[in-house]
């Protein structure tokens, strides 16, 4: 059986933590099929982090150094993983703004199909079984990929890294000649400590019934309070702009699926719930009870957000203290 091929991502030159999300998937196919992994990372020069690729679960790290790979490349990156998907049986990629496309680019270029947004995987008579959300999160739906190879995105949040503790072999591979059509002009990036709602294992989200962007601090004190939290917005408040774009969460947003989900404010129309109702726990406070986002709630609180999420922040850093 051809081995896994596993496009991990990198930012600023250090290794993004999504990435070994991606290598636990793809260790948990090549296990179920008997084959190894091979992880492909991309950048200008050496990649901080590469080296415990291995204890996440890879046999291999394939090195691929570019000048246009200091960013994200997408005619060279698109190159260089489709030059090399002849030799495997699997490709996989994050769900992140990125994968979602780098993914179709590849599938495309190799005249395969891509299933996105992979929650579980599997194997059924040795081709691979995923399970995906559809229908703006209120079905799951589940597809045998019988295409070679498949082509394939998991979901941030939902395949805990492994620890295998063996070591990888780190290879250098070179990069095939490719014309970038696309050059990166400027990168703004998030100010400092500022956690991507992609990947955050707490999001705490804020929408319309905070009344203003004054109020968003009350958002910004809980998830203080919880410590590694990112801070999250409905659509209505990004199209407010009271919040940038970055922090939208939603079917137009960014889909997360952290362990838990705090909805603040937050009507729950169905654009929304499509982008976190994977969430491992999702607490909702609002002051309608027939809010929409209570059917997707395991925790529901009805009342006053001014006076709830204050005593919320309050006791959370009370418990953290206590240990």
């Amino acid at each position: 059986m051809p081995p896994i091929l596993c496009v991990l991502e990198q930012r600023d030159g250090v290794l993004r933590r999504v990435s070994h999300e991606v290598v636990a998937a793809g260790r948990k196919l090549a296990d179920d099929m008997g084959t190894t992994v091979d992880a492909l990372v991309f950048g200008q020069a050496a990649v901080e982090g590469v080296e415990a690729l291995g204890a996440s679960g890879a046999d291999r790290v394939l090195l691929a150094t570019h000048d246009a790979f200091r960013h994200y490349s997408p005619d060279g990156q698109t190159a260089t993983t489709a030059g090399l998907a002849a030799g495997y049986s699997v490709i996989v990629f994050a769900a992140t703004a990125t994968g979602k496309d780098l993914a179709p680019r590849v599938a495309a270029r190799v005249g395969t199909s891509c299933a996105t947004e992979v929650t579980e995987i599997g194997v059924l008579d040795g081709q691979v079984v995923v399970t995906r959300p559809v229908y703006a999160g209120r079905a799951i739906q589940r597809v045998r990929l019988t295409a070679s190879p498949a082509v394939l995105s998991i979901r941030p949040n939902t395949f805990p890294a492994a620890e295998t503790g063996k070591p990888g072999t780190m290879v250098a591979i070179p990069t095939p000649d490719f014309t970038a059509r696309v050059e990166v002009v400027e990168v703004k990036a998030p100010a400092e400590g500022v956690l991507d709602v992609g990947e955050a294992t707490i999001v705490v989200s804020g929408g319309r019934g905070l009344k203003g962007p004054e109020n968003f601090s009350l958002i910004e004190d809980l998830a203080d309070a919880f410590g590694q939290a990112a801070v999250g917005a409905s659509r209505a408040v990004v199209d407010a702009g009271w919040r940038d774009h970055s922090a939208q969460v939603g079917q137009t947003g960014k889909t997360v699926s952290p362990a838990l989900y705090v909805a603040i404010g937050i009507s729950g129309a169905i654009q929304h719930l499509a982008g976190m109702r994977t969430a491992k726990v999702i607490v909702a406070i609002n002051r309608d009870k027939d809010a929409p986002i209570f059917k997707v709630a395991d925790y529901g609180i009805v009342g006053d957000l001014f006076e709830v999420v204050p005593r919320m922040a309050a006791e959370v850093r009370k418990l953290r203290a206590e240990g």
